[in-house]
């Protein structure tokens, strides 16, 4: 009866915020365990409603109460890609229903540590007929960036809050089909090579649906940011983990490859705009310890304060997420003597975790901005660069407009061509490597 009514007292808060905020009210008052007040020179914004609070008020249940979602009893017998259970569902844009038909998978995959776990992707195809081959597939991998299963496409895609749901109508105009895997997990794994095995699970599941007509489509992965990380990881694993699944191709943009120099700049004070990068080293402490507990122990590492604000973490998709940790480097809430740079356990997570353990097999169409204030170049060029020594068949430029968003969008019209044009048989053309860096080494974002 207690859990109950905190938990109603909760979603009674979070709604007032939202109507107080709305009728130019003030913001409701913040939970007592969480730091009242941060120094003068950090965001100052008090703790907000989660995403989760305000989904739980909507008729759609949230993954963690749908049952649809729970493990089978023989997880451990059934083979990667299998498929648990399905389901079709109504897509919808900001609530409104969307003309698409959406089937949903929830499948077996395997996790960080190599045991079995389940998790959902949805299947998008749209009612233009396509003839003379297989409908082609688009494994569309959103940027989740959060810490709470609510925020998975498999819930945002049927309550309308998918951010990127945009960008997935120049190929569903065509005709594609697009796969929308959860490619955290029901426990949103952040930046980890687990995210590469769920998203090739996914199209093995894909394939295994024959009612779905996709058992032989041409498959190309896409993902910016966040889904960059899901995508280039899948191709870096089809070989050995998925051989049965062929990729024409992979397009990424924004993506970090090297974990432990995104660590180092985002855990400590940038200027400018390159502060709002201090939130994806909040969110990757509290999305990496549930996955890796023993070495991202905020008990052990963090001030009380840290702790507070890790925990407030634990539940919120990207924006809220960010509004949380922007402006607030970490480096100031370590304990004394303590930092992610003198952690060993730390590092050897992110070492294992950063891109460039196995090089893809198949084509790599990749971009990034030439100032990024939340994965600057320095973190990227040297992946790049390990690619194409070893043979990769990569096509890699810079983009001249800088930031990290900007590019999301600039970057999205030249990945939606190349990938229809691999779709349909077309060459990838040549290898290309346009690693314009005109800015200082020292220079934040760069």
């Amino acid at each position: 009866m207690i859990r109950t009514s905190r938990r109603c007292a909760t979603r009674t808060a979070a709604l007032l915020t939202v109507i107080g905020v709305a009728a130019g009210g003030g913001v409701a008052a913040a939970d007592p365990e969480f730091p009242p007040t941060f120094p003068p020179s950090q965001n100052q914004l008090p703790q907000l409603p989660s995403e989760p609070e305000l989904y739980d008020v909507l008729p759609i249940p949230v993954p963690d109460k749908d049952p649809w979602y729970a493990d089978p009893p023989n997880m451990a017998e059934l083979a990667p890609g299998h498929i648990v259970r399905t389901r079709d569902v109504q897509t919808r844009i900001l609530g409104v229903p969307f003309p698409v038909h959406t089937r949903q998978l929830l499948f077996r995959s395997t996790d960080v540590h190599g045991n079995p776990i389940v998790t959902a992707t949805s299947v998008i195809v749209p009612g233009i007929p396509w003839t003379g081959s297989p409908r082609p597939v688009v494994s569309f991998q959103e940027a989740i960036d959060s810490t709470d299963s609510s925020c998975n496409p498999s819930h945002t895609l049927q309550v309308g809050t998918m951010k990127e749901m945009p960008l997935l109508a120049g190929w569903l105009a065509q005709g594609f089909a697009i796969n929308v895997p959860d490619f955290g997990g029901k426990f949103n794994t952040f930046n980890t090579y687990d995210e590469g095995k769920m998203v090739l699970d996914s199209l093995r599941a894909v394939k295994n649906d024959t009612t779905l007509g996709l058992s032989d489509s041409a498959i190309a992965l896409y993902g910016y940011s966040g889904g960059g990380s899901g995508s280039i990881r899948a191709a870096e694993l089809r070989q050995s983990y998925a051989p049965d699944v062929h990729l024409n191709g992979t397009a990424i943009g924004g993506t970090p490859g090297d974990l432990v120099a995104l660590a180092e700049f985002a855990t400590t004070a940038q200027p400018g705009l390159t502060g709002t990068a201090n939130f994806t080293m909040w969110l990757g402490f509290a999305a990496l310890s549930h996955h890796y507990p023993d070495a991202f122990a905020a008990s052990e590492l963090l001030t009380v304060e840290g702790q507070q604000i890790v925990a407030d973490l634990q539940s919120r998709c990207v924006y809220t997420a960010a509004l949380t940790g922007v402006y607030r480097p970490i480096d100031e809430y370590f304990q004394p003597g303590k930092s992610l740079a003198a952690t060993p356990a730390v590092l050897d997570v992110l070492r294992a975790n950063s891109l460039g353990q196995h090089i893809p097999d198949s084509p790599v169409f990749w971009w990034h901005s030439v100032w990024d204030e939340l994965v600057p170049q320095s973190t990227v060029l040297p992946t790049v660069q390990k690619y194409w020594d070893n043979g990769a068949d990569l096509r890699f430029y810079t983009s001249p407009i800088p930031e990290h968003i900007t590019n999301a969008v600039v970057g999205h019209p030249p990945a939606l061509v190349w990938i229809s044009e691999i779709l349909r048989g077309l060459p990838p053309g040549p290898r290309v490597k346009e690693d314009f860096a005109p800015l200082p080494a020292d220079f934040p974002g760069a």
